[in-house]
């Protein structure tokens, strides 16, 4: 089999041409070339599909061999790898997801893509302005928000100790397969440091603590705007990357766009 290990801003995966290849198992083959000790190394896998209803198909399945519904880094990856490797030929398309079809802006230099910009559509609020949530006896306040995947945003302020300290690996799997959410939910840890930075840790489910998340940073900016002054956001994650939102105001009532970078790291 084929294939190409992309990132974007450090979320990375591992892409199959399935317009060339053929995956007979995709949830085996994400938790095999997942590992990073015994496999390729990733945060899950993605497949590259053609599509009835847009230019190609996102695929995506999580480090744990679960199939997710959405990505924004992987779907910016999606885009440039289908220009790069002229399944399009366009520099705005269209990619169906679990979630729905997304539309990509993608920059164009010397015949390879070089940015990508995702149109993440509407967010969903999924529980009251600071829901309580118990865990182990402690109640916890967070907003749940769908960007075409479940979200929990939990401040800071809720924990006795700063976001970078906090011990994901134990309190992540936690908020994830609690009974609140059924089909288990992503949760981004943060801290709102001015009117326009936030940082951020993201667990998300089925690949634990990873270096970024298209979606969560989506669903930080809106969390973040709810009863503040509208305006772009920038999400500073746990590691050294910046992700800055185009977030259009008025809050639950407006698109988010992703942009950011896409690149290839090894190929097979």
């Amino acid at each position: 089999m084929k294939f190409t290990k992309m990132q974007g801003i450090g979320n990375d995966y591992v892409y199959v041409n399935c317009f060339e290849e053929k995956v007979e198992d995709p949830c085996s083959m994400a938790i095999a070339v997942s590992d990073r000790h015994f496999g390729i190394g990733s945060d899950g896998l993605i497949l590259i599909k053609p599509s009835e209803v847009a230019d190609c198909q996102m695929d995506m399945y999580n480090l744990d061999g679960t199939r997710g519904a959405m990505c924004g880094n992987g779907v910016r990856c999606v885009g440039k790898y289908a220009y790069d490797h002229k399944i399009v030929d366009k520099p705005r398309i269209s990619v169906e997801t679990a979630s729905g079809i997304k539309y990509l802006d993608m920059k164009v230099e010397n015949g390879k893509v070089t940015a990508v910009t995702v149109d993440m559509g509407k967010p969903v609020q999924t529980s009251e302005l600071f829901e309580e949530l118990e865990i182990k006896g402690k109640s916890y306040r967070f907003i749940g928000i769908s960007m075409g995947n479940p979200h929990a945003v939990v401040f800071e302020d809720e924990f006795e100790e700063p976001i970078e300290t906090l011990d994901l690996e134990k309190i992540g799997p936690d908020f994830e397969n609690h009974e609140r959410f059924p089909d288990r939910t992503n949760t981004e840890f943060i801290r709102v440091i001015d009117r326009g930075h936030v940082k951020m840790r993201v667990w998300e489910r089925g690949s634990g603590e990873t270096m970024a998340c298209g979606t969560g940073a989506c669903a930080v900016a809106v969390a973040n705007s709810s009863g503040r002054p509208p305006g772009p956001w920038e999400g500073q994650p746990y590691w050294p990357a910046v992700r800055t939102i185009q977030w259009r105001w008025s809050c639950w009532e407006a698109r988010s766009r992703l942009p950011g970078t896409a690149r290839k790291i090894p190929s097979i």
